[in-house]
């Protein structure tokens, strides 16, 4: 996985078969990666899912910011959420919309360059119009689900 804001496009795949779920069964049905960055960036929050030391789930609503095609996402370094990432970086990641959803699955890594920290601070401002301050996370995804519909749902893969 990438350590950078800047990748290459992730893979489409058809998503394994579901019995009965009317998956796409051709390439032709995917959906492209800007139907994912369009949604990314018209989001005002993200649900955030991590997991506890006793391994409970926790999801929580957050903001946060689409920048060179990756999610940062912030809050208080004392939040529960902030807490297990700090503990185990798993996450994943989804849109409030379940009709033209994306998922994100992966880890996050706290921001700690801060050139890139002030590009996130000014976009946090220009969409919240608040200035965001530490903590500020990154998403490293492994894969990306997406659909309008289920038989257009896409699995995407990054390398």
């Amino acid at each position: 996985m990438k350590e950078s804001t800047n990748r290459s496009q992730p893979i489409a795949l058809l998503p394994e078969p579901l019995e009965g779920y009317g998956l796409p069964d051709s390439k032709e049905k995917l959906l492209a990666w800007n139907f994912v960055s369009k949604r990314m960036v018209d989001a005002r929050n993200y649900w955030v899912c991590t997991v506890s030391s006793n391994q409970r789930p926790h999801a929580r609503p957050v903001w946060g910011v689409w920048i060179d095609e990756t999610l940062f996402f912030g809050g208080g370094s004392g939040t529960k959420w902030s807490r297990n990432l700090r503990a185990d970086p798993q996450v994943s990641v989804n849109l409030e919309d379940g009709n033209e959803s994306v998922i994100f699955e992966g880890r996050a890594k706290l921001v700690d360059d801060a050139t890139l920290m002030k590009r996130l601070v000014d976009a946090y401002e220009a969409k919240y119009n608040i200035r965001h301050g530490p903590s500020i996370w990154q998403l490293y995804p492994d894969r990306a689900f997406a659909w309008r519909s289920m038989d257009t749902m896409t699995k995407f893969v990054f390398e």
